[in-house]
């Protein structure tokens, strides 16, 4: 016969959780809450992990921010409305955002449009594709005209009729 093994206790549970990747204070409180653990247990689980830093929602927040927009091809607002899903404060968040980051939409922009758009299509397109995606408006024209000059081939003409 089997023995029922004890539920463990809210730290436990955190402690585990944390070991398979890293978690903001809120997404770690929503999956404790989740697993019906009691909120003063799952309060003083956060505290004590706080306390011994295991759980720092700005150091996990900017490395996770660095992470995408190092390594992905999402705009910056994506990569904020990401991190805001995961449970990051918004100052967290806001801390992490770089004073300029024009070069790097227009380049993440180009290479979207590089990697979506391998026949020929109208440019507006490309545009309400990148707009769709989170880039600004002004990082759309630069990074369509960037893949208009590089691409003359993409760019459909437009049927439309002359009168």
């Amino acid at each position: 016969m089997k023995r029922a093994t004890p539920k463990p206790t809210a730290l436990q549970k955190a402690v585990e959780l944390l070991a398979g990747q890293d978690h903001s204070t809120a997404k770690l409180t929503e999956k404790l809450v989740r697993r019906g653990y009691e909120t003063d247990e799952i309060e003083a689980a956060v505290t004590r992990l706080t306390e011994k830093r295991y759980l720092n929602d700005e150091a996990v927040c900017q490395r996770q921010f660095q992470y995408l927009y190092e390594e992905s091809r999402l705009s910056l607002r994506q990569i904020v409305e990401k991190l805001r899903q995961r449970g990051f404060p918004g100052e967290a968040i806001e801390a992490c955002r770089p004073e300029d980051s024009r070069e790097r939409e227009e380049a993440v922009a180009l290479a979207c449009l590089r990697a979506k758009f391998r026949a020929p299509a109208p440019a507006e397109k490309w545009k309400v594709f990148l707009y769709r995606r989170g880039f600004d408006m002004a990082v759309c024209e630069a990074a369509a005209a960037s893949f208009r000059a590089e691409a003359p081939q993409a760019v459909e003409e437009d049927d439309g009729f002359d009168e």
